[in-house]
């Protein structure tokens, strides 16, 4: 009994000396507050919300030591004066998309969306193995930021139309809300494109201002009720195989972080992102059943003439981007060898795979 008692005592002591220095640490350092400015109104299904999650994710992951105080569009600044606000410090962290950026720095808008470009998983693999987050870690820190992927659509539709487009001569005129890479093609083809916050499409499209738009998909597209200011769905998608959200940081203030909190704020955003892509997988099958059953909107794909205009517009972008802009170029050229490393295994895998399924199903289960 003695000798149960000498190893109690012991044990209580050792637990003591352990965990005691532990717990005064961490609650000695102050909590760390920091604001995040969105380019999504509020708790928006899954961009704003993925914004909430990403700030949730960094709190608990801290153990409270750092706080995230979420701000829609326009709550703290307008949605597309991110970047400058969490340059300048008028908030520690953003949250929103880098093509939006192209006026301030040009080959921002590889780290979105690039037409007729990678796979969602290809660009993760590019940004997470490839030079990618090098390569925009350098890009934004002349902008006195850090960057992060924090989140993906996945592949986007072409976007919402008044009007069926059955050739190109129905596209000549039309004025669209599609920014990037893919903007500037189909400004190539005879479109006029603006671009505007996915707050604003609605209004601009009921009002006349705009012929058609595009936004994400098929959830997002039914939380703005695209659906009742146009008829026509277009699936071909080409615009944005891949559209990544950024998340960023002031880079004074990311300096200032201890090394713990770097990889807790680093590491939130990966599973943010993950997290976002899971996400949106299933409320974008679920809210296009409801697009098509409850609101009889009509899926359409553009016509082959259409595609193959946009196919050839895109590459002339992006040779005029990369000709015009240094870092333009360094950046495409890492994006074009990696996208051009990692096809085949995607054409002879995952694309064989689905064209596989889809012809097994045709014949097996016709009509399902």
């Amino acid at each position: 009994m003695q000798r149960r008692k000498f190893l109690k005592t012991l044990g209580a002591g050792a637990t003591g000396a352990v965990a005691a220095p532990f717990v005064t640490s961490a609650t000695a350092q102050p909590t760390i507050t920091w604001d995040m400015v969105t380019s999504w109104p509020k708790n928006f299904p899954a961009l704003g919300t993925g914004a909430n999650d990403f700030a949730a994710r960094i709190e608990r992951m801290s153990g409270g030591r750092m706080r995230i105080r979420v701000h829609g569009a326009g709550e703290l600044v307008p949605a597309m004066e991110v970047f400058d606000a969490v340059s300048q410090g008028t908030a520690e962290m953003g949250h929103s998309a880098s093509y939006y950026w192209r006026g301030k720095t040009p080959a921002s808008q590889f780290f979105t969306a690039v037409p007729f470009g990678m796979t969602t998983t290809e660009t993760n693999a590019w940004l997470y193995y490839g030079d990618g987050q090098a390569l925009w870690d350098e890009l934004y820190a002349e902008h006195n930021l850090k960057p992060f992927p924090v989140g993906n659509t996945g592949t986007q539709m072409a976007g919402w139309f008044k009007k069926e487009i059955d050739s190109l001569e129905d596209m000549q005129g039309l004025k669209l809300r599609l920014p990037g890479l893919a903007g500037q093609a189909m400004n190539g083809i005879g479109v006029t494109t603006v671009n505007m916050p996915g707050g604003e499409i609605f209004t601009a499209m009921q009002t006349g201002v705009l012929d058609a738009a595009d936004w994400v998909g098929p959830y997002n597209d039914l939380a703005f009720g695209l659906h009742q200011v146009a008829r026509y769905y277009y699936t071909s998608a080409w615009n944005e195989p891949s559209a990544v959200l950024e998340g960023t940081v002031n880079l004074d203030a990311w300096k200032a972080l201890p090394d713990d909190l770097k990889a807790v704020v680093s590491e939130a955003a990966r599973a943010s992102n993950l997290a976002m892509i899971s996400e949106f997988a299933l409320r974008n099958a679920e809210a296009l059943q409801t697009l098509v059953s409850e609101h009889g909107v009509e899926l359409r794909t553009f016509p082959d003439d259409v595609m193959a205009a946009l196919f050839e517009s895109s590459q002339q972008v992006l040779q005029a981007q990369v000709d015009s802009d240094p870092q333009s170029r360094k950046v495409y050229d890492s994006y074009r060898a990696f996208q051009q490393k990692v096809r085949p295994f995607t054409d002879v895998g995952e694309f064989a795979y689905l064209k596989a399924r889809e012809q097994v199903r045709a014949e097996v289960s016709p009509g399902d």
